[in-house]
């Protein structure tokens, strides 16, 4: 039996189990996911997975994005957030990075009403600090679908990483 059919096999609660974080802290995606199987493959199971998401209204991908962690000063996360801000260093900021994500958060999420959310995977400090100072300039459109990419890059990445176990 390969790994698609045990998935297949799975109970709903060990599915959400596994998949529950996906998006972050958002298991009822991984609920309606389950009711989507059998999946062929694990190319069907993500595009399951993204298809539910793409589904959501305004409200709901408000919901998501605000389950996610302010980057850098969050002390409650997640064990994916966790890992993925620690292999970005963001465990490690100086006293002057920590303030100005600190800052950057507080006035990202004023203007925006949810955290500022990227897939930090193989992006250092800078280059996440960079990106904050772009897209807080942006309007609110333009960085509420930025941020829903993101969060579909994060959900890909969990994924991928889960299936490879």
């Amino acid at each position: 039996m390969d790994k698609v059919d045990k998935i297949n096999n799975l109970s709903k609660s060990d599915f959400i189990s596994i998949f529950g974080n996906v998006f972050e802290k958002t298991s009822w995606i991984s609920e309606k996911t389950y009711n989507l199987k059998p999946f062929l493959n694990f190319e069907a199971l993500q595009k399951s997975f993204l298809s539910v998401y793409d589904k959501c209204n305004d409200k709901q991908y408000l919901e998501i994005f605000n389950s996610h962690p302010q980057l850098a000063i969050e002390k409650i996360m997640t064990e994916h957030s966790k890992k993925e801000q620690t292999q970005s260093k963001l465990d490690t900021c100086t006293k002057e990075e920590l303030e100005e994500f600190i800052q950057l958060n507080h006035d990202y999420k004023k203007k925006f009403n949810f955290p500022f959310i990227i897939a930090v995977a193989n992006l250092n400090k800078n280059e996440i600090l960079d990106n904050f100072k772009q897209r807080i300039n942006k309007n609110v459109s333009e960085e509420f679908e930025e941020a829903k990419i993101q969060v579909k890059k994060i959900a890909t990445l969990r994924l991928n990483q889960i299936l490879k176990k």
